[in-house]
This record gives structure tokens, sequence and C-alpha cells, in this order.
């Protein structure tokens, strides 16, 4: 049995830049974290050549690789050439639809991870990387870019280039541990509860979206690197907050369908409440928002936001991408939670990450 664990992400600033039709003439750029929410995906043998794939929400065994439903695992097995008996088992740390923190890219890289390692192969994150991006984008014509898959394969707080030729740069930013701790500290992430499907913002933002306001988002990644790598002092790093909110100012304008009047309440109560800036994560529309918020003013921004139904998820940096834990064992899931309990484990509902 193989256990691989992938780390989920949150996009900081120069998201939408990853894109392929951005990228390719202008050059894209973005800074990432990982996070200590995980996908996690087990690979065991059977004893017959039947294909096995279980989660609470969807289960189903089939005779050949290409009866199997679920896409992303479809081309993954294909890809590493695992194409028959055995069971696939997918775990995950948070809801599974439309969160906005990367979850089917780390389904993808944390897939093959596993696969290639049930078969003795150790691939390096760049090649998890490489072949996730082309599993969602190439093979299934996914409107997404590529910093997800990036982020998981490699974890840790990065900056990372796309360019124009395809290549991609990844830089783990060196900061201190005490600009971490204060990072960790001051950032706070809340569960909207509404979930949506990235195709369809990113091919509105597609149609939609000003080159210009897209260089404008890049241009906040180099500043925001230089506040993470000089920000030794508190006050230094409040420039965090104003870049984040900035950063949400562009990403809305984008295009119609990334904010609407419940995401917007929100955001005006927290900055009212003493929120220095946030945005919503991943494509927009709902799903997970960031807040940077100075600890002597997280209390107030909770209250704020408490009638909203909006659930405060706790996490920390993860500075390790994608892992195999061979032998290991996941934590059996006995019963779904409700998307607003973070605090278990809920299973992949595998049919909303086609």
């Amino acid at each position: 049995m193989i256990i691989s664990r992938t780390p989920i992400r949150i996009s900081l600033v120069g998201g939408s830049t990853d894109i392929a039709n951005f990228y390719r003439q202008y050059g894209g750029e973005v800074i990432s974290t990982a996070i200590d929410k995980y996908i996690s995906v087990r690979v065991a043998k059977r004893t017959n050549s039947q294909i096995a794939i279980n989660t609470l929400d969807h289960r189903e065994t089939v005779s050949h690789l290409e009866h199997i439903q679920h896409s992303l695992i479809r081309e993954a097995m294909r890809k590493t050439g695992v194409t028959s008996g055995v069971s696939i088992t997918v775990i995950s740390d948070i809801p599974s639809r439309g969160c906005g923190l990367g979850s089917s890219s780390a389904l993808t890289v944390g897939l093959l991870n596993a696969l290639y390692a049930y078969q003795g192969i150790e691939m390096p994150a760049e090649a998890l990387a490489q072949q996730a991006c082309e599993i969602e984008i190439e093979r299934l014509n996914q409107p997404i870019g590529k910093q997800d898959q990036y982020i998981a394969a490699y974890g840790g707080l990065r900056r990372i280039q796309f360019n124009s030729d395809e290549s991609v740069h990844t830089q783990e930013i060196a900061v201190t541990p005490e600009t971490i701790a204060r990072l960790e500290q001051n950032f706070t992430l809340f569960y909207t509860g509404i979930q949506r499907r990235a195709e369809t913002i990113l091919h509105e933002q597609k149609r939609s979206a000003s080159p210009q306001t897209l260089l404008q988002i890049k241009e906040l990644v180099p500043a925001f690197y230089d506040v993470l790598v000089n920000g030794n002092r508190e006050d230094h790093l409040c420039e965090v907050g104003y870049l984040l909110d900035r950063a949400w100012q562009l990403k809305r304008s984008l295009c119609d369908s990334i904010s609407n009047p419940m995401l917007d309440t929100t955001y005006e109560r927290a900055i009212a409440a003493g929120a220095l800036g946030g945005k919503i994560l991943g494509a927009g529309g709902g799903g997970y928002f960031l807040f940077y918020v100075p600890k002597a003013k997280q209390g107030a921004v909770t209250t704020a936001l408490s009638d909203l139904g909006l659930s405060r998820l706790e996490f920390r940096f993860e500075p390790r991408g994608s892992q195999v834990l061979e032998g290991k064992s996941i934590e059996p899931v006995i019963e779904r939670q409700p998307p607003q309990v973070l605090d278990r484990i809920s299973t992949v509902d595998i049919n909303s990450l086609r």
C-alpha cells in the first residue's frame, strides 16, 4: 500500500497571470504558499485485475481503465501506466467543491506521486508539476493556470514565474522564522459556504479580462516579495494587508462573476472591523476569503462576520510538497461532515473535481 499526502495552497498575489493566454505573451508571476491541509491518496493492490475507486460520496469498480468516470484519476493512471488491479482511495481535509484552495491540482499531483511510488518510481517535484499541468490543461482542456500544480508539488512559500516558452522557475522565498510566525498569526481564512465551478468564472474572465489589469496584478508580485524578505517588523508586514487589498480590487474588476453582494458585504465588514486587506481565493465567486488582520483586531473581525455563516479555518504554512508515506494509514471517515465543520477530515467528492 502506498499513500501520498499533498498540500493545498493559498494564492497570495499574481493569480490569473499563470494562465497561458497571458503568460505566453507577457510572462506570468505569482506568490503562493502551501498550507497544512492535505489531499491524501492511497493506492493498494487488489487480488484481481479490477480497478476500485473509493470515497464516501463515490464508489465504482470497473474492469477497464476507459470505464473510469473520474477524469483526473483515469488520466493519472493512464499517464503513469498503472492500468489495472488497484484500489484508489481519496481523502481531503477541506470541502471539495469550488473552495479556491487548489484541491483538484493537489489531487492530480498526489495521484501521480502515489501511482509512480506504487511502481517503485520516485518522481521529482518538477516532473509531478509538469505532468499534472499536462493532464489538467492539455488532456482535459481545463481553463486553469499552472500555479496550483507547482505549489502542490514543491510546497513552501514560493515565487513562481511562468515564461512565454512554457518554462517555469520556482524560487523558495527566504524569510525568517519570525516573519513566518507573524504571517501565520495575522492571516485569517474564512469559508464562505459558497461553492462554485471555477471553469465558468475562468471562461468569463478569459473573454473579458483586460491585459492591462493583469499586468497591474503581476506588478504586485515584486512588491509583495520585497515586503516578505524585508518584513522584520510587525508594522512593515502590515503592507501585506494593503497589497492584498489592491490585489482584490484588481481581481474583482476582471469579470462580474468574481464577486457578488455577499462577498462584497463580507469584505466591507472585515475591513471596517480592522482587517488591513484580503482577497477571495481561487477563481472567485465563493470558496475561501483570506484576510490580513492584526491579532488585536481578529476578535472584532470574527464578530463582524459571525452572522454571515462563515467558518474560520486555522492553518499553518507547509514547507513540504507532495510526499509519499509508504505503509502508513489514512484515518477512516465515519460520516460526512457539513462543509462548515472544518476541523474534521472529509472525503473528496471526486465528481466535483472532474
